[in-house]
């Protein structure tokens, strides 16, 4: 592993803010509205609801969701990468440190807008973990494992996993907050939905009379082939190649962009790819 002052320091920025925003969230929207917001901290927060209703216990945040994070590090440092694992692991233990001493500051008392703006705020912050190689713990995790195994966006995976917590929650605390933290759940996983595409995949055809460079400019940004297949223009009755590639939605925009500088008049098809089969390349966590 190497560190690099501006690529890691970078990261550790990043990482503290996000972290701060994520405690600022849990003291002011979560605990205000009682919520439950599902994945490692919905659980950490289930639980010290659980210690001090039935048995009067105080429980520390950063203790129990350390616990909970032990076996999705394991899976970081075993299947995803180790530099993404330890800034991830830096950002749960940020992030519970502050829950622990921060004084919690209640914006509103409306439950629903704590529900939308929480989770809205909830998906920024995860946001901006991934956005630098890292995350915020527990079903991230294994989110980010099974997108890189499976090939398939996850989120909303993640999201009916959730929804086991929050069932939990409302068996034992009622049924509105729990109602109340689905929305929350549900905010949170759509602005990651629309933010983050490592994990979306774009099919392009792109009609060109420079296909080998076309397929080398899409090597050069993604890594990814393309294949070249002959066809012939309807109105003109000439020749044509069209090259046809998959790469991942981050990545289609760069892509389009390198396109366009090796071929200005190049037609180019953008389709959202639903499925993939087969192998796809996949830039490390690192």
């Amino acid at each position: 592993m190497k560190f690099t002052l501006k690529e890691d320091g970078k990261r550790i920025v990043v990482i503290c803010i996000a972290a701060c925003i994520m405690a600022l969230n849990i003291k002011s929207f979560v605990r205000t509205g009682g919520l439950y917001p599902g994945g490692a901290n919905g659980l950490t927060i289930l639980l010290q609801e659980i210690f001090f209703k039935f048995f009067h216990i105080s429980l520390p945040y950063t203790v129990i969701n350390l616990l909970l994070n032990a076996f999705p590090v394991y899976i970081g440092f075993r299947f995803i990468g180790k530099k993404f694992t330890m800034y991830s692991v830096l950002m749960i233990f940020l992030t519970g440190t502050l829950t622990d001493i921060i004084p919690g500051y209640k914006i509103t008392y409306d439950p629903l807008l704590i529900s939308i703006f929480g989770g809205i705020v909830n998906g920024l912050a995860i946001r901006m973990c991934l956005s630098v190689n890292a995350t915020t713990g527990g079903t991230d995790f294994i989110s980010i494992y099974l997108s890189e195994k499976k090939g398939v966006d996850s989120w909303n995976i993640i999201f009916f996993i959730n929804l086991g917590i929050i069932s939990t929650a409302g068996l034992l605390f009622g049924w509105d907050k729990a109602l109340y933290s689905i929305i929350f759940q549900f905010m949170s996983t759509q602005v990651l939905h629309v933010m983050y595409q490592k994990y979306q995949k774009k099919t392009l055809f792109i009609v060109t009379n420079k296909a080998a460079e076309v397929c080398q400019a899409i090597s050069d940004v993604s890594n990814h082939g393309a294949t070249i297949l002959e066809g012939e223009g309807s109105y003109e009755h000439c020749e044509r190649n069209v090259v046809y590639s998959v790469v991942s939605s981050e990545e289609s925009k760069k892509v389009i962009t390198e396109i366009r500088k090796v071929d200005p008049k190049a037609f180019i098809n953008s389709v959202r790819t639903e499925e993939l089969s087969g192998w796809f390349y996949q830039k490390p966590n690192e």
